[in-house]
């Protein structure tokens, strides 16, 4: 990585005010000029710019002109929406770069590992034969019927597995015996359930976080906690279902909901 592309330099170039300081002396772009250089639409630039995104331009008579600090600064913001932020969320990330809050390089490191996957399961284009191969049933019909179900998508001569993973499961729960309609349904409660605990977790743990970070701890070390987390937070995810689950069964079957299923069956 030679040294104009390390984050600590684009930090410096990018939240640089280019007036008082020898960037004023190099601001020689027009607005046009600039998005050719940075090749950035000018419409772009200016509604950027209206939202507090660049440094403030050097205006020489009636004319406003760019320099280096501009071009960095719209290299972050791409960067940063290329990174799924929203333009709210990047303006407050070039404020506090500007006000000297954010190292942007130890931010972009958390960042990272925030965003690694928690679920070894990526989504999988197959042709048929795979899919039958992944699926474990050649009959004709098959194929189709998973499409139906809505556990593969059909994209013209090959198929669409957003979560083998899942596929998996609904599939050896079918061969015990449980329609996949049925499992697709459970799958979408416990999703729902599960999406709520997940943003409340996630709350808890950005809020605990910004207070070690108030308090002195760098991000490296929340993003060497996070590691630590993954995997952990998965099994202990496991556990407490389970757990639950358990008490959930023994309160059905206290109340007598489990004799009731087996009476039905006899008549």
């Amino acid at each position: 990585m030679s040294r104009a592309d390390r984050p600590e330099d684009t930090v410096a170039a990018a939240s640089a005010g280019p007036a008082g300081t020898s960037e004023a002396a190099e601001a020689s772009h027009t607005i046009d000029e600039l998005a050719a250089v940075a090749k950035v639409p000018s419409r772009t630039i200016r509604f950027w710019q209206s939202k507090g995104l660049l440094p403030k331009p050097t205006v020489r008579g009636r004319v406003a002109y760019y320099g280096g600090a501009h071009v960095e600064r719209l290299r972050l913001v791409q960067e940063l929406q290329d990174r799924g932020l929203q333009i709210r969320a990047i303006s407050d990330v070039v404020a506090r770069l500007d006000r000297g809050e954010l190292a942007l390089g130890e931010w972009l490191g958390l960042e990272d590992q925030l965003a690694e996957p928690w679920a070894a399961d990526a989504p999988k284009l197959l042709d048929a034969r795979e899919l039958q191969e992944l699926a474990g049933d050649a009959r004709p019909g098959r194929i189709a019927e998973l499409v139906r179900v809505g556990l593969v998508e059909r994209k013209a001569d090959r198929f669409l597995v957003q979560s083998p993973a899942l596929l998996q499961i609904a599939l050896r729960l079918e061969a015990a015996g449980i329609d996949v309609q049925t499992v697709l349904e459970a799958g979408q409660l416990l999703r729902k359930h599960l999406a709520r605990a997940a943003h409340d977790s996630l709350e808890f743990f950005l809020s605990r976080a910004d207070d070690l970070v108030s308090e002195g701890t760098s991000p490296t070390a929340i993003g060497d906690a996070l590691r630590v987390l993954r995997p952990t937070a998965m099994d202990a995810l496991r556990v407490i279902y389970a757990q639950e689950l358990e008490r959930e069964i023994r309160r059905a079957i206290e109340s007598g909901r489990t004799a009731k299923l087996t009476s039905r069956r006899k008549r």
